[in-house]
């Protein structure tokens, strides 16, 4: 078992929050709270997240091979016998700082992929199997749209090409 995985540990809490909140709603005496989950509600979340967890590493391998290398020698030609980076940079290295402004571009780019998610009609297509549950529960937070992985390695593949040489990832 890998347990530098953060699934290894996520997962199992996941669930079990999800027992947590489906236990608290059905034994709390309001009725409002009693109808926060209803079964066939859960197993629709469920399956979708499923599903997403089966088809996510063949797009994320696929991207990789294929999108990612594609925007690495586009944005790192090789120059004279040396690739660089069109910034005319070779590396920016592995100083703290550069996680921290990787960190804060990742969270940029997730921002700008879920907002383009709510604006765009073809993206909204696959992102409203998100939303389209009647209860808001931890069980619909599992419920994302299959297709939607499909286009994501676009929002994120550009900055990562930009700072990390490509033996990072």
């Amino acid at each position: 078992m890998d347990f530098t995985n953060p699934l290894v540990y996520g997962v199992p809490c996941f669930l079990a929050l999800i027992l947590v909140e489906l236990t608290y709603s059905k034994s709390h005496k309001k009725e409002k709270n009693r109808k926060l989950y209803k079964w066939k509600d859960l197993a629709a979340s469920l399956t979708m997240g499923i599903g997403s967890t089966i088809l996510a590493p063949l797009t994320k391998t696929i991207a990789a091979i294929v999108l990612f290398n594609f925007v690495f020698d586009f944005f790192n030609p090789i120059i004279d016998g040396v690739r660089t980076n069109i910034m005319g940079y070779e590396s920016f290295g592995y100083a703290w700082y550069v996680w921290l402004i990787c960190q804060l571009l990742d969270d940029f780019s997730y921002y700008w992929f879920h907002r383009q998610n709510h604006n765009i009609r073809f993206l909204w297509a696959a992102h409203i199997v998100h939303h389209s549950s009647d209860n808001f529960n931890l069980g619909t937070a599992v419920r994302n749209g299959w297709f939607t992985i499909f286009y994501k390695p676009f929002f994120i593949c550009g900055f990562l090409q930009l700072v990390f040489p490509q033996k990072c990832w």
